[in-house]
């Protein structure tokens, strides 16, 4: 019987870049994504949240928004796939380290999303195979509405062959 050998290769996505790649200002704009009834639906489920704002219109309908939002971690959830679609961190990004967030504003079903992401900062680490790269993000809806906004704190693989 043979064995067979199995090789695993880092998959660096065509769009993805280094530490080094990054620079400080460079801003990048995700495809847009409209939110569906079926996103707070499926949300309130995963979660278990059945905060009325979310699942009775009647009681949305009278609420300082007059309709059922989705889930403010709901938005922060899209964002990160709105994010990832740019390719920028596929198979570059290490960790992702942390955030500060803030929620602006609401999101019903009907309103279409896009991010737009700018690197702000970067340092070294201890680690010559890596950085730490902060992005402001923003999540803004279809009439150019902050809707959250935070930094996301991201480790980033350094080019190989610089860690020496």
């Amino acid at each position: 019987m043979s064995t067979v050998e199995i090789q695993v290769v880092d998959q660096i996505g065509p769009n993805a870049k280094y530490y080094e790649e990054l620079e400080v200002g460079t801003e990048w704009v995700t495809p847009r994504r409209t939110i569906a009834e079926a996103d707070i639906v499926l949300f309130t489920a995963v979660t278990g949240d059945q905060n009325p704002v979310h699942t009775d219109e009647e009681f949305a309908k009278n609420s300082i928004f007059g309709a059922r939002l989705l889930h403010g971690p709901a938005v922060f959830a899209i964002a990160t796939g709105l994010e990832f679609r740019l390719g920028l961190k596929e198979g570059t990004a290490i960790a992702f380290l942390g955030m500060t967030w803030d929620m602006r504003g609401p999101v019903k079903a009907g309103d279409t999303l896009h991010v737009r992401e700018r690197v702000t900062s970067k340092r070294e680490t201890k680690k010559a195979s890596a950085g730490i790269v902060y992005f402001h993000v923003a999540v803004e809806n279809q009439r150019g509405e902050v809707v959250q906004e935070g930094e996301w704190k991201v480790m980033m693989k350094r080019k190989p062959g610089l860690d020496s």
